[in-house]
């Protein structure tokens, strides 16, 4: 709780742990008082806010290669809320481009991981090998369009995702029984792809708009062999999944993204479908456009609550 008082020439800003005092030299007229105090009343939130505060981390991860064994670094941005946890794990997964020119993009999703911050998450956005700030080669490439390998790119996505859950779970903050992954594009379906690896403390996946292979608008190279991949990632899955998609998606059309998720639960996996109607000029950047949050925060809402996180 904020309280405010003014005695005199003295502004006194207090809540549970912070007393703030400002003497004015001189005394002001009732509006330039106002206007001060609401600046400094801003001010005051956002420093001790801890949902607007952000930290660049370097997360280890080993990768072998013909000479044995090294460490590389994958750059990510860290969200915490106040106090010292341990809380629950949120690790947001960005996607790809088209024009792999601008892979050296760095996502930082920070409006998307308040929200989660305001629930009681700690919040990590890790950026995978070859994209921007991370080191090690870029691992995603699926060959050739009509022949592409869906299935060991998701589980080379899977990798970096698991060498960060594996970093951050060893801090001290971090509740490593409560995890969830979240992925937009090909990060949600690296996420599928890590859901059939063993992760201790994996509660749930949420899938948005998850695909591989939109080289152009409204064209998937090899679509059969996506499905194909997401039935081989639900063998070994036990974990509970959200599908999050939009009609207008102009990189997965909902036929697409369907047999996605048939063909997953056919594999042994379990999850819930969900199409949303348009979402702006393209329903793929639901996620990631801050205008997006409102319609599925709730949805996320639901299912947290149903996996007990």
């Amino acid at each position: 709780m904020l309280t405010l008082l003014t005695e005199g020439m003295i502004i006194i800003i207090k809540n549970q742990e912070y007393v703030v005092l400002i003497k004015m030299k001189q005394k002001l007229s009732p509006n330039r008082l106002k206007v001060l105090i609401a600046l400094f009343l801003i001010a005051f939130f956002f420093l001790l806010n801890p949902s607007h505060a952000s930290e660049e981390i370097r997360i280890p991860m080993k990768i072998t290669h013909l000479f044995g064994e090294k460490t590389i670094f994958l750059y990510a941005t860290l969200y915490k809320p106040d106090g010292k946890g341990p809380f629950p794990l949120v690790v947001i997964n960005h996607g790809t481009p088209r024009d792999m020119s601008k892979k050296d993009r760095i996502f930082k999703f920070s409006s998307q991981s308040k929200e989660f911050v305001k629930r009681g998450f700690v919040v990590v956005v890790p950026m995978r090998r070859g994209y921007g700030g991370s080191e090690g080669n870029y691992a995603e490439s699926y060959g050739r369009c009509e022949n592409p390998d869906y299935y060991n790119v998701g589980m080379e996505s899977a990798k970096d995702i698991k060498a960060v859950i594996q970093y951050m779970t060893e801090q001290s903050y971090v509740d490593k029984n409560r995890i969830l992954v979240v992925g937009q594009s090909s990060g949600g379906f690296g996420s599928l792809a890590l859901g059939s690896m063993k992760v201790d403390g994996l509660m749930g996946i949420i899938n948005f708009a998850g695909v591989r292979g939109s080289i152009k608008e409204d064209f998937i190279c090899s679509p059969v062999r996506l499905s194909q991949a997401t039935y081989e990632f639900a063998k070994t899955s036990k974990v509970p999944t959200l599908w999050i998609y939009t009609e207008n998606d102009k990189f997965v059309s909902p036929s697409v993204s369907k047999e996605m998720f048939d063909s997953y639960i056919k594999g042994g996996g379990k999850g819930k479908f969900i199409l949303l109607p348009p979402f702006k000029q393209d329903g793929h950047s639901l996620f990631g456009d801050v205008d997006g949050i409102q319609i599925w925060m709730p949805i996320v809402d639901a299912f947290l609550k149903e996996i007990g996180l």
